[in-house]
């Protein structure tokens, strides 16, 4: 039996690893599976404060991998080969989607301008630090030089936060405005991370002239501002043709499809037209909760609130599962070509770059908050609130990960050493923030 149960192994592992359609049938079959024992771990861990489901992901991605690397004798670690156009077009899209319809909007638009100063111009700040302090320390640490655009999009790359785990150890009743602060930030720094990182690869580094600089703004802050409209409108067309037409009345599936199917047309037009689908299927996803949500029937409005949820939990977990496995890609490591000493060298950099542009503008915008609100009604941030909204934002994660294979893999795969170290010390990053951070975050 064991030998026929390793034969079947060996079987599946092949199939997978050398692709075709029924390479394709098997990894999503396994993959499937694979997402079924997340939802069972995560659910027997649930009452385990130190762990969540981006730990849980992370590690069964590890485990699996390790088995799939052992029984194809070393040609494989993953299922599936990451594809940009599978993550930007059908993962990311529900997990933006559900962060604008899930907001609360009340403290969100109450803090909109804090929350718009920390996700767009703490962006700019941190990114500006990151990539200039790589171009300095990078090569002191033994790492070979990269070009302009690298720099830049290094900084973009782990300047992009990830707050969900993060805001499992915040009280969202204790501290409503601490949480707003973060999970506003968060969304808005993701959206603004991906323009950002959008407008720098079209950039023409040749031609870069003293104006350059202010192009980029000036593109970055057109796309964003077209972005929220375009959203924004297509939220409230599909508010006004619910309340018109009435959908309820003969079917609380179509409600529910609408809702789904525009949300995503908002998407899709956005990069159509060459704007941030980031941006559009967020403030979508707000005006949508704010009047569409309205305007359906009880049993649509529950519906809608679980399905988008679900629809953004499995792309999340999605992710980190597959970063588990990748980071068992022996091709990557070899690759790379660095020496240990070089390696720890460039994590260090990392980390410390992530702590002091995060440091750099959350707690002087914080203060210019706080001088700004004046005598109004808003509780000034404290510095105890400063240090979480910092430490909040250290976790790199699905973003960066897309971010970085974005700019340095073809479809996941690299033969250049300098790019494949780049995505293993961003997979290294990636695991140790999601580890560490959110086990520290309650002594805080």
């Amino acid at each position: 039996r064991h030998m026929a149960a390793s034969s079947l192994w060996d079987e599946l592992v092949v199939a997978a690893s050398t692709g075709g359609s029924s390479g394709t049938v098997v990894s999503i079959c396994v993959f499937t599976a694979v997402l079924c024992l997340c939802l069972v771990a995560g659910h027997l861990l649930e009452e385990n404060k130190w762990v969540n489901e981006s730990i849980t992901a992370l590690i069964i991605g590890c485990i699996v991998g390790a088995l799939i690397f052992l029984l194809s004798k070393g040609r494989n670690s993953h299922i599936l080969r990451f594809d940009e156009q599978l993550f930007f077009i059908y993962v990311l899209p529900p997990i933006i989607f559900n962060a604008g319809f899930q907001v609360k909007k009340k403290q969100f638009f109450h803090n909109f301008l804090t929350i718009m100063s920390f996700g767009v111009f703490g962006v700019f700040i941190s990114v500006a630090i990151v990539s200039a302090g790589f171009y300095w320390l990078l090569p002191k640490v033994g790492f070979g030089k990269l070009d302009a655009v690298d720099y830049l999009a290094l900084g973009v790359i782990f300047s992009s936060t990830d707050t969900v785990c993060t805001l499992q150890v915040i009280s969202q009743d204790e501290t409503p405005r601490l949480y707003s602060l973060v999970f506003g930030e968060g969304v808005v720094n993701d959206a603004t991370s991906v323009v950002l990182f959008n407008a720098i690869k079209n950039m023409d580094i040749t031609k870069i002239k003293s104006g350059a600089v202010l192009k980029v703004i000036g593109d970055f802050l057109y796309l964003f501002a077209t972005s929220t409209i375009l959203g924004a409108t297509i939220g409230l067309f599909t508010a006004y043709v619910l309340k018109a037409l009435y959908f309820g009345r003969h079917s609380t599936d179509r409600e529910v499809a609408l809702m789904a199917l525009m949300a995503y047309l908002s998407y899709m037009l956005a990069e159509l037209l060459s704007l941030s689908g980031i941006l559009t299927v967020f403030f979508c996803g707000i005006v949508m909760s704010h009047y569409a949500w309205h305007n359906v029937t009880e049993s649509s409005r529950i519906t809608t609130r679980h399905i988008f949820a679900t629809l953004s939990f499995i792309a999340e977990t999605f992710i980190f599962l597959y970063v588990g496995m990748d980071a068992l890609d022996m091709d990557k490591w070899k690759t790379t070509q660095a020496s240990f000493k070089t390696s720890i060298g460039i994590f260090g950099v990392i980390i410390s770059l992530i702590l002091l542009g995060r440091a750099a503008f959350v707690f002087p915008l914080s203060i210019l908050s706080n001088f700004m609100s004046g005598n109004s009604e808003k509780a000034p941030i404290t510095f105890k609130h400063q240090v979480v909204i910092w430490w909040a934002g250290l976790m790199r994660g699905a973003v960066s990960i897309a971010l970085a294979y974005n700019q340095f893999t073809f479809s996941g795969v690299t033969q250049d050493p300098v790019h494949a170290t780049i995505i293993t010390s961003t997979i290294v990053v990636v695991f140790f923030t999601t580890l560490v951070v959110p086990l520290t975050g309650s002594r805080i």
